[in-house]
């Protein structure tokens, strides 16, 4: 018969397990670009980021009616410009997911038309490494336009953080809860 402590090192060895495997699942948050109005002209996507902290494994969904716009990842220059890429493939699903996988300033825009340059359809976003945190930025007046080489950071009251926190402390507190009860 197993003692009370050989229990518990079982316990606590597949809580760990169980939140290693759960927690990026539940850290990572998808972001619809646009919220209900999606990817599409005449938008201010500048003040759809504000306020929303991005962390990388986050994603963001680019919704929109399929051959209507595109989406092209740019460098600074070419957000300022709305200049794709040479040599680049738009993304054109209409559903188009992109992973965040670094940490730094991400920019796109719609290669379609006119689109960026009088649609203003272009999204600049700072995204953070694990270690990173937002401080608060001044918000921007109605008729300041952001610039690629301004730092742009979200500003936020770090809901987004305290969300991952406390999904992350509510699913260890039902593992470790589930498991004590099995193990008693």
């Amino acid at each position: 018969m197993a003692s009370s402590s050989s229990y518990q090192l079982i316990f606590i060895t597949l809580a760990i397990i169980i939140i290693a495997i759960l927690v990026p699942s539940i850290s990572a948050v998808e972001y619809v670009v646009g919220d209900e109005t999606g990817w599409t002209t005449n938008f201010d996507y500048q003040a759809w980021a504000l306020g929303k902290e991005f962390h990388v494994g986050d994603k963001l969904v680019f919704k929109y009616p399929e051959g209507d716009h595109n989406v092209f990842k740019v460098d600074g220059a070419g957000f300022k410009q709305c200049a794709p890429p040479a040599n680049t493939a738009a993304l054109t699903s209409g559903n188009d997911v992109i992973t965040l996988t670094t940490p730094g300033r991400k920019w796109y825009i719609c290669g379609v038309s006119q689109h960026c340059q009088v649609g203003n359809q272009k999204l600049l976003i700072t995204v953070l490494g694990d270690d990173q945190v937002a401080s608060p930025t001044p918000t921007p007046t109605p008729t300041s336009s952001p610039s690629p080489t301004q730092e742009d950071q979200p500003s936020t009251a770090n809901l987004n953080s305290f969300s991952r926190l406390l999904g992350f402390v509510t699913t260890f507190l039902l593992i470790t809860g589930l498991l004590g009860v099995f193990f008693a």
